[in-house]
């Protein structure tokens, strides 16, 4: 199996497709990464940006590139020596609009009677036969507006087919529709009443059953093609959680290409550990994006932020209960139709059935079981739920059984459902409610842990070369709820805890939102990402007020709030004295974030695993969350500046980014073209007054030393008499060039010019 060094990833689009991303591989080789790595290519809704809502897998997205773009691309990865690692989506596809899948198409033509009736994860009798399609509107005479046009039925731009035989002479479109396989029902039906599996409460996403042998053999096809003919060298999986057997599926992936390098999105919980049993080489990093953070977070500003956040709220929340309690709402609210789906497979069920299976849901304490690993885990959402309500202890007792056995229905199901409530009840939902440090609300991670100290950390780095050595590490995705930078930045507020009060407090009374846990939330997202044009900040406010859930929701919209925060990110940009408060504290931690965003990208580019770099994080990366982080990225910049580089420019750490393009080519070229230097990891330990503002580690030839807490370590006199203790042998800092003997080294000399240092031994060459 070929395994990456590093990879590059790019967000593959109709304008950005597979011929332009080929222009992209000399520029993503010469920075140093060894793989491309490209976002979903099969062929997606028309108009997707992101290519998750597969609608064909038989081909290419022409839109994308197709078949010439991907041989294109292949062809200049190849003679780069670059390998090519591509993003799939085995559980689900689009069906938004019906008649670009054919699988759909069919399915709602000949419902039970299709060929892919077994594709699609229907629970035909609870439709009395029929599928239920959630796109009607509000008004009791919605079906009147069904137009027959030809052999189809139109609902406004919404196209449905006629079955065989229902269009009899002077039937209209009402009679014919009540003859059909689907159901055309309003919307908000879904939530309830829902009859097919979806991804997470995404209507338009339907889920595929990849364990039946066909369904997995004609959706792979073409990407198993890939593989064979060499264009391909490893795949990503896009949500495994959602499926009936992942260990099954990614063994049948692992035989069909021949033992590819394969990566899993795993959300992974605390110290849960991705199972040893799958074939695949690890996660794609969030966990690991965890650590870098919080390395850099200072313990001691915790107390303060928690004493804010507890003022705000009104009352100190707990992240453990606002978690239960909005994986409840949502296991009520918009998957109800999951909970009682689950609550059909139980033999006899009671009053009481749907009630114990939601409070399992919204207790459970990871993403998912896969049994018979995580039985404990169900226990232990057993014992939860009955603290939680004791008068559900009997019904949940009778559940239990079933539930951990692998062969019942129910417990399949059970595992593929809760990652739904965990993902829309924490990420989508607590994580826009609890805002003490947004840096730390993100994907993957924990907003309970607040911080992490060195000796934590480079356990945690020991344990994954251990463990999976060949697992993703990331600090930016398309996924991420705020950019590399962005984080980096907003940790520099537990440094200087109560200035971020005072400041907030002023924030607050100048342009009130009356929601205060929303407003810090808001006004971290402007300093993190200041610059921000009002278009940006728009979008994303609005995105994170419906999320929260608070104030305003994306069913039921308040028009007095949302034009009250319209006219607070307009003032942001037109208001004077607000801009000045704004650029006022942005100067006061944008220096110190800009050595956090160095520190976070060294350690994570020369720390164990697959570094991928997201595609324009090597310049500061100062995005929101989706769409925001998706958007085009400057690649001339990015040329002139690696150029500059390579001339021997040693640009300065400012506002241009290209310090942190500095640190990631000589981070990525040393790791690609050197890999003898990193073949172990060896914490190296600091002394003398300024240690703990230090995090250090040995590779194996290539040491990487990183500032950590920048605002107190310059309170406090800088580094001092600080000092590390390396081999006695010649280093070269190869961000910078200067030279250093080996053992006793002072801290002061080596981060004279950058927060950061990454040396290399200049003994025999690797």
């Amino acid at each position: 199996m070929r395994v990456p060094v590093s990879t590059y990833r790019l967000q593959i689009r109709e304008s950005f497709d597979l011929v332009a991303a080929a222009g992209v591989v000399e520029y993503a080789t010469s920075l140093g990464a060894d793989w491309i790595y490209l976002s979903p290519l099969l062929q997606a809704e028309t108009g997707s940006d992101h290519g998750y809502d597969v609608v064909d897998h038989s081909r290419i997205d022409p839109l994308r590139g197709g078949t010439a773009g991907l041989a294109r691309l292949a062809r200049a990865a190849a003679d780069a020596g670059r390998g090519v690692l591509v993003d799939i989506v085995p559980n689900h596809m689009g069906v938004a609009t019906p008649a670009q899948n054919s699988w759909w198409w069919d399915l709602l033509r000949h419902g039970e009677g299709s060929r892919y009736a077994e594709a699609f994860d229907v629970d035909w009798s609870f439709g009395g036969g029929r599928l239920r399609i959630p796109v009607l509107g509000d008004a009791p005479d919605e079906l009147d507006r069904l137009v027959l046009v030809g052999d189809e039925l139109h609902y406004y731009d919404n196209r449905y087919p006629i079955a065989p035989g229902t269009a009899a002479d002077g039937a209209t479109a009402a009679t014919i529709h009540a003859r059909q396989h689907y159901e055309l029902v309003n919307w908000r039906r879904a939530d309830a009443e829902l009859n097919y599996r979806r991804f997470f409460a995404v209507n338009s996403l339907a889920g595929l059953r990849a364990e039946i042998p066909w369904v997995f053999d004609e959706s792979h096809a073409e990407i198993v093609r890939w593989v064979r003919e060499g264009l391909v060298d490893g795949l990503r999986v896009d949500h495994p959680d959602g499926l009936a057997d992942p260990s099954r599926y990614l063994d049948r992936l692992r035989e069909a290409t021949g033992g590819a390098y394969v990566l899993v999105e795993k959300i992974l919980e605390g110290d849960e550990q991705l199972p040893t049993s799958w074939s695949v080489a690890g996660t794609t990093g969030y966990d690991a994006l965890a650590e870098f953070d919080r390395v850099l977070v200072d313990p001691a500003g915790r107390e303060t932020l928690d004493a804010l956040e507890a003022r705000l709220h009104g009352v100190p929340p707990v992240w453990a209960d606002l978690v239960h309690d909005n994986k409840r709402v949502i296991a009520d609210g918009i998957l109800r139709s999951e909970v009682l789906r689950l609550a059909r497979l139980v033999e006899e069920p009671s009053d009481d059935t749907a009630d114990a299976l939601a409070e399992l849901l919204a207790c459970f304490p990871v993403y998912r079981s896969y049994l018979p690993l995580g039985a404990h885990e169900l226990h232990e959402s057993a014992r939860l739920a009955v603290s939680h309500r004791p008068e559900l202890g009997r019904e949940i007792g009778r559940l239990l059984p079933a539930l951990l056995d692998p062969r019942h229905p129910i417990a399949v199901r059970f595992q593929q459902t809760s990652g739904m409530v965990m993902a829309k009840g924490v990420e989508d939902t607590a994580y826009y409610r609890f805002s003490r440090l947004t840096s730390l609300n993100e994907v993957g991670a924990d907003p309970d842990e607040f911080a992490i100290d060195a000796t934590e950390f480079h356990r945690r780095q020991q344990h994954r070369l251990a463990a999976f050595p060949a697992s993703m590490t990331t600090l930016s995705t398309h996924d991420t709820k705020r950019g590399e930078d962005v984080r980096a930045r907003l940790d520099v507020l537990a440094e200087i805890p109560a200035e971020w009060e005072q400041t907030l407090d002023v924030l607050r009374a100048a342009a009130p939102l009356d929601d205060p846990p929303f407003e810090n939330l808001f006004w971290q997202a402007v300093v993190g990402a200041w610059p921000i044009s009002p278009e940006r900040l728009g979008a994303y406010a609005e995105k994170a007020a419906r999320e929260a859930g608070t104030s305003t929701t994306w069913t039921a919209p308040n028009a007095a709030f949302e034009t009250a925060l319209r006219r607070l990110v307009t003032a942001t940009h037109d208001d004077d004295d607000l801009r000045g408060l704004i650029a006022a504290f942005v100067g006061r931690v944008r220096q110190a974030g800009w050595s956090n965003s160095l520190a976070a990208k060294l350690l994570q580019l020369t720390a164990p695993g697959v570094p991928d770099v997201y595609q324009g994080s090597e310049l500061w990366e100062l995005s929101l969350v989706d769409p925001d982080n998706r958007r085009a990225v400057d690649f001339d910049v990015r040329r002139d500046f690696l150029a500059r580089v390579d001339s021997g420019w040693l640009p300065p750490v400012d506002e241009t980014g290209a310090a942190k393009l500095l640190v990631t080519t000589r981070a990525l070229r040393l790791r690609r073209d050197r890999p003898g230097l990193f073949t172990r990891y060896a914490p190296v330990a600091a002394f003398g007054a300024a240690a703990h503002h230090v995090v250090a580690f040995d590779r194996g030839g290539a040491v990487t030393v990183a500032t950590r807490l920048p605002v107190g370590l310059e309170s406090a006199g800088g580094w001092r008499d600080t000092r590390i203790v390396l081999a006695e042998r010649p280093y070269v800092n190869v961000l910078t060039g200067e030279r250093f003997p080996g053992g006793v080294l002072p801290v002061s000399d080596l981060l004279g010019r950058y927060p950061v240092a990454l040396l290399a031994h200049e003994g025999t060459r690797s």
